[in-house]
């Protein structure tokens, strides 16, 4: 997936921006979920370009992440998981978050010392932190999230019983600068409305030399996936993550994609967990990037009748990414394998 998702082989082509100081595709078939690895590092300034990959590149470019979709609210986003958090664990992580999909993300993140301290920001039920505690003693462990209701999820796993479990937000994070050797977010900045502030605060939060690891979606090709795109949350595009890691002051940047081995490669309905971007910090303190004001004040009141009505809506296109794994998985017990999808 590039600036849309992937469908079938990918090319090669020239962007303005940054350098590769390697290129490689991790594993070179399209049935498993190892697809791609970019790394990118910045140049003289007269010279500035990189090479991503992309696939056949629609005509369409997403909405501006500055123009947040309906469930792109933290208030909305809030009681949205108040359902959400139910059912989450049983029917949305079957069908675009599995245990391979995530432990092939981690893999990345460089989780190779049981003393390392490490927070998953937006962690949720702690799904991806289960992964985590594999490799990390669990008592350095925080998981952060906005959302009391998919935390208590996370409280009842008995693996994370040593986890510290705090509320919080991801665009301003209560822990010290240089506190961490790792961050995690794993289908959380989906839902930030400023995904650059959220991406600084994780370089802000890293020691020297830790490393970020960022699991998100991807923009999709298909007209009818970026329809609900839109309207749903934010699908950035593979050149978004790379840009908004640069720019916050990380090196050495690296652009994995990710998917289920039943999608063959073919990811151009949209898949919910798309790449994994992974960023280092060399220097101690704040990130070098200057912001304004947030973008979102959740203290402001809202017209209750326009907050039911951008949630209905949200929620009606998040169905939507509910029903295409289901819809790809028929089509992978139906189509003769060796064929794409």
């Amino acid at each position: 997936m590039a600036s849309s998702m992937l469908n079938g082989a990918e090319n090669l082509t020239l962007m303005r921006g940054l350098s590769p100081n390697g290129l490689g595709f991790v594993g070179s078939n399209f049935n498993g979920s190892k697809l791609g690895l970019v790394s990118c590092r910045r140049i003289h300034p007269k010279s500035r370009s990189f090479i991503v990959p992309k696939c056949s590149i629609s005509s369409s470019t997403p909405r501006p992440a500055s123009q947040p979709r309906f469930i792109q609210h933290k208030k909305e986003a809030f009681w949205f998981y108040r359902f959400l958090s139910i059912v989450y664990d049983h029917v949305i992580n079957p069908g675009h978050w599995t245990e391979d999909m995530r432990d092939d993300a981690l893999e990345p993140a460089d989780l190779n010392d049981r003393n390392l301290v490490v927070v998953d920001v937006g962690g949720g039920t702690g799904f991806t932190t289960l992964g985590i505690v594999k490799h990390v003693d669990a008592k350095n462990v925080t998981i952060l999230d906005q959302s009391p209701h998919q935390l208590a999820k996370a409280k009842e796993k008995a693996p994370l019983k040593d986890c510290k479990i705090i509320e919080g937000d991801a665009e301003d994070l209560s822990f010290p600068t240089d506190y961490a050797d790792r961050y995690v977010s794993a289908g959380s900045i989906e839902y930030w409305p400023d995904p650059q502030r959220g991406i600084k605060e994780a370089y802000r939060v890293l020691k020297i030399g830790g490393k970020a690891c960022l699991i998100g979606p991807v923009y999709p090709t298909f007209w009818l996936s970026r329809f609900f795109a839109d309207v749903w949350m934010l699908f950035p595009t593979e050149e978004e993550y790379i840009d908004w890691f640069t720019k916050a002051g990380f090196k050495d940047v690296k652009l994995k994609r990710i998917g289920p081995q039943w999608y063959r490669g073919v990811r151009r309905h949209g898949l919910i967990m798309g790449c994994s971007v992974t960023g280092v910090k060399l220097a101690s303190g704040d990130s070098p990037l200057e912001l304004g004001p947030k973008v979102e004040d959740v203290s402001k009141p809202v017209n209750p009748f326009v907050f039911f009505l951008r949630f209905l809506l949200g929620a009606t296109a998040g169905m939507y990414y509910v029903l295409v794994p289901i819809y790809m998985w028929i089509k992978d017990q139906i189509v003769p394998k060796g064929q794409p999808i």
